[in-house]
């Protein structure tokens, strides 16, 4: 599990216990959770950051391709409503907010990556509901 998904389960298993409950196999499912989040900073990083400039030197770019990657992260974790990377939470929950002013307590289960996230986890670790049916 990389660093992204291990910071979910740990708000999630915080801010959301009951929806965290819910999940059959929270290693796998953050784990999943936490490659698409990657994936997805990675892309965004990439077009954040734009092509090289003519004579960019390599502190420049350097600090182009850092800046463009922290950008990406704040916006995708912005996305997932998700806290800031670990480190950056003083841990009071008060001071918990998302951009909007808001706490991040609630999961849109019809959010896409939730639904890839689900399929994803029942494929790698098979569906219960189906292993029950078969007994």
């Amino acid at each position: 599990m990389n660093r992204y998904g291990a910071t979910v389960m740990r708000q999630w298993a915080r801010l959301l216990p009951e929806v965290y409950a819910e999940i059959r196999n929270p290693s796998v499912f953050f784990g999943v959770l936490g490659e698409q989040i990657a994936q997805r900073i990675d892309e965004l990083a990439d077009e954040l950051a734009g092509d090289d400039m003519p004579g960019e030197g390599y502190l420049a770019k350097v600090g182009r391709l850092t800046a463009a990657r922290c950008r990406a992260e704040e916006m995708v974790m912005h996305d997932y409503g998700l806290l800031p990377p670990d480190g950056e939470d003083d841990g009071d929950e008060d001071s918990v907010l998302t951009a909007a002013g808001e706490r991040p307590v609630a999961v849109d289960r019809d959010h896409p990556s939730w639904a890839e996230v689900d399929a994803e986890q029942r494929e790698r670790v098979g569906d219960p509901a189906a292993e029950e049916g078969r007994s």
